[in-house]
């Protein structure tokens, strides 16, 4: 298993998942990768929602809950 990475916002907004580059979201202080979810195309979610971003505050307005992320990939912790 790969070790965990503590990211700043600084490097979250690095991997927008534009030009190549691995798409990370983070929600309520944790980090995790979207590159290649089918929901995630080219970075963007259903073209409201940026990768390299924390969206722990749009969370209230998804139309899912919190266990929509126990099916993507942890990859690390977001540093406050």
């Amino acid at each position: 298993m790969s070790e965990m990475k503590e990211y700043t916002k600084e490097e979250l907004a690095k991997f927008d998942g534009k030009n190549g580059t691995k798409a990370l979201i983070a929600a309520n202080g944790k980090v995790y990768e979207v590159t290649g979810n089918d929901m995630w195309d080219n970075g963007e979610h259903m073209s409201m929602h940026s990768a390299g971003q924390d969206l722990t505050e749009g969370l209230s307005e998804s139309p899912h809950d919190d266990s929509i992320f126990e099916k993507i990939k942890l990859v690390g912790t977001l540093k406050q």
